[in-house]
């Protein structure tokens, strides 16, 4: 089932196991199940004995077949793991993951984070449905993976959408990951593990407040954690001042992006990887970073007072610099019907929820590089694609449109601007749009609409405050400076043109040195 040098990584994971771990498998005569029980066969010989693997031909009720449960007992009963679907692709970490912390090695989790954890009152039953291709899923399962290891009253199941195609129908699940909470959805989308424990944990917001306002003013305080802010924290960190990073998420939009193949001495890596090497680079200096932290209000300062940045939770940040690097996020198309169906068909992610589309009709909004690819990706998942584009020609590469011209089952639309997204309440039915040549309004049927027109910078808590540009975008000079002294902009939130990875770190560096030179300048650092 795996090849001979993944076994390798494999047995030396498998040797970090302290404690007996049990696989329990609910299989019959399909050939998922002959592949799931080849996949268990392999982690159990490779283990030295560590794992043990036990299987059954008929499932108690309710229990997905093929699935396997990981847990410190033969007792399947015990186990708070299971895995519906064989965890390969993006969640082959996930299935490493929950072998080891299953078998006692130590999480890289801060221990404040798993008291939380374990003091979590009630019962708690996590499903969560992802699709293999999906790198945002890993996350969610990996959080409350753990979640289940280390509280008992906590259980979590991961259910391949794909696999169980008629389950996530009845379910009407149209966008991965979703999660369930006994039964009723939770939430979809990436979240982190931080982030799931405040939605149980009702007093974690008031208390992270209290521990925030308490803080002492920052030297720097950067306000978003994707390349831009890493690279603001590192440089200014490395000054020897005291820096703080503030972000909603960290990673920021890098998170959301699959296959990166232009970061510069990196051949090829994922959006999730990079952000995860971006967070453990920043957390090597002595940064303070305030995860989960949403800013809403910028007062700058004066008299040689500390601006301050407000914060969703109500707590106030003071620092003697302030570096703004929110990024952007994805276009809407703004048409009726498109927030009433968001996840329920309307969707900004082809390579997380195709899978849900398999043997369907959709359609792509946009023409640039990134609705075409797009296109290109469902052409070979879906029935059929239809790709609408605004303008008279589409936007994106020459190489692309050959590709996207040269398959069967696209439908290419010019001057077509969509009007409505049309449903029958639950789910997507098509939509409607206007012809701009001719003036005529049409109407297509399908039942998926992924939406790839681009992106808007997280700027609008700021208008008033510094001087913004037609598109939203804050107006910044070659550092960085704002229209306000002392308040700096990094990254696809300004108006440097050509949003990429390595001009946002390139730009945050920029104003982090811009930074600390206003800082020796105006006053001493603290």
């Amino acid at each position: 089932m795996l090849d001979n040098t993944l076994k390798t990584q494999l047995k030396a994971y498998l040797e970090r196991i302290v404690q007996p771990v049990t696989l329990s498998a609910s299989l019959d005569d399909g050939d998922k199940s002959r592949e799931m029980r080849g996949l268990l066969e392999d982690i159990a010989a490779l283990s030295g004995g560590r794992v043990t693997l036990e299987t059954a031909s008929a499932a108690a009720a309710g229990v997905h077949v093929p699935s396997f449960t990981v847990g410190r007992t033969a007792a399947a009963g015990s186990a708070g793991i299971r895995f519906a679907g064989i965890p390969l692709g993006h969640e082959f970490t996930s299935l490493v993951l929950a072998l080891l912390q299953t078998g006692g090695h130590p999480p890289k989790v801060a221990p404040e984070l798993i008291e939380q954890i374990r003091a979590l009152p009630g019962e708690y039953r996590f499903q969560t449905y992802i699709s293999l291709s999906c790198q945002n899923c890993p996350d969610v399962v990996q959080a409350l993976n753990l979640m289940a290891v280390l509280n008992p009253r906590v259980t979590h199941e991961m259910i391949d959408g794909a696999l169980f195609q008629d389950e996530v129908e009845r379910l009407s699940i149209m966008a991965v990951p979703t999660v369930l909470l006994n039964g009723e959805t939770f939430g979809q989308g990436r979240m982190s593990l931080e982030e799931i424990v405040a939605k149980l944990d009702s007093g974690a917001g008031a208390r992270a407040a209290d521990r925030l306002n308490a803080k002492e003013p920052f030297d720097v305080l950067v306000v978003g954690g994707g390349p831009a802010g890493a690279a603001a924290a590192i440089y200014a960190a490395r000054k020897g001042i005291r820096t703080g990073v503030a972000a909603e998420r960290f990673g920021g939009q890098v998170l959301d992006t699959l296959g990166i193949e232009n970061f510069i001495s990196v051949k090829e890596t994922e959006g999730p990887k990079l952000a995860a090497a971006l967070e453990e680079h920043v957390r090597s200096y002595e940064v303070d970073i305030m995860n989960l932290q949403r800013a809403t209000k910028l007062v700058p300062g004066t008299d040689g007072a500390p601006a301050e940045v407000e914060l969703a939770s109500g707590a106030r940040l003071k620092a003697k610099t302030v570096i703004l690097a929110t990024g952007a996020r994805w276009r809407d198309m703004n048409v009726p019907g498109e927030q009433e169906y968001r996840t329920k068909g309307v969707t900004y992610c082809p390579h997380c929820d195709g899978p849900l589309f398999k043997g369907k009709r959709v359609a792509v909004i946009g023409g640039g590089n990134s609705g075409v690819e797009a296109a290109i990706d469902l052409a070979g998942i879906v029935a059929h694609v239809t790709l609408l584009e605004f303008a008279p020609e589409l936007k994106a590469d020459a190489v692309l449109q050959r590709k996207l011209h040269s398959l069967p089952n696209v439908t290419v639309i010019v001057q077509a601007q969509t009007t409505e997204v049309t449903g029958d309440g639950q789910k997507v039915s098509g939509l409607r749009y206007t012809d701009r040549a001719s003036g005529e309004a049409k109407r297509i049927e399908l039942e998926g609409i992924f939406v790839q027109i681009g992106l808007l910078p997280n700027t609008d808590w700021l208008r008033g405050t510094v001087e913004l540009s037609r598109f939203g975008e804050i107006i910044v000079d070659a550092k960085g400076q704002t229209s306000v002294p002392g308040v700096y902009g990094a990254g696809d939130c300004t108006t440097v043109p050509y949003k990429q990875i390595v001009i946002a770190m390139g730009q945050g560096s920029t104003a982090a040195l811009a930074a600390f030179d206003h800082l020796i300048r105006t006053s001493a650092p603290a």
